[in-house]
């Protein structure tokens, strides 16, 4: 069972988070962000990863700790979930259009977090959520899951698409590398023989 729970308690925020990758995308998330808790959903359907997640955050501040912590919270569990990581495809990508939109996603489950973001907003927020955000959503779960992740907006117009081809995106790629391929049953994808270093590949 690839499945994990994770809890994270800090001074900002207290966040518990519980996923199974081999789902079928059934979700249940609770941010106190509209928003946020929408492009986590839109992950989890398109993933066909459950996602159970409940956070309460300083929101009389702003937004930013909860969307930050739930990027780690996710990524850490995802981790956890993946255990040694034998088995799995790894790599995955996908191109999203959504209407006037076009995002690209790729990514690799390698044991080294990197985020190369290249996409932007028109706006400052959507619904209460600040668009500067996303990015850092993404960076954190990228950072604690262990993913190279690479998200590139090639065209669009609409703030509300824009950010919901990333996660759309995001789901699934995460879909086709985290499925378990039959002909390396019990094999790590590296020549190394694991994933979770610098030089691991």
């Amino acid at each position: 069972m690839r499945t994990a729970t994770v809890s994270r308690v800090t001074r900002e925020t207290a966040i518990d988070v519980a996923i199974d990758l081999d789902g079928s995308g059934a979700y249940q998330v609770s941010t106190g962000i509209g928003f946020l808790d929408h492009m986590i959903e839109q992950l989890s359907r398109h993933s066909l990863i459950d996602i159970t997640l409940t956070a309460k955050g300083d929101l009389h501040i702003d937004g930013h700790h909860t969307t930050e912590d739930c990027g780690i919270a996710l990524g850490e569990a995802f981790a956890k979930a993946l255990g040694d990581r034998r088995g799995i495809t790894r790599y995955g990508d996908a191109l999203i259009p959504m209407d006037e939109t076009l995002t690209r996603v790729a990514i690799d489950i390698s044991g080294r977090p990197y985020l190369v973001w290249r996409s932007g907003f028109t706006q400052p927020k959507l619904g209460e959520l600040d668009t500067e955000m996303f990015k850092e959503f993404f960076a954190a779960f990228a950072g604690s899951a262990g993913i190279t992740l690479h998200i590139e907006t090639l065209y669009g117009v609409n703030n509300h698409h824009i950010a919901e081809s990333c996660f759309k995106g995001l789901a699934r790629a995460l879909k086709v590398a985290v499925a378990l391929d039959p002909r390396q049953a019990g094999v790590v994808p590296s020549t190394k023989g694991t994933l979770g270093g610098a030089t691991d590949v």
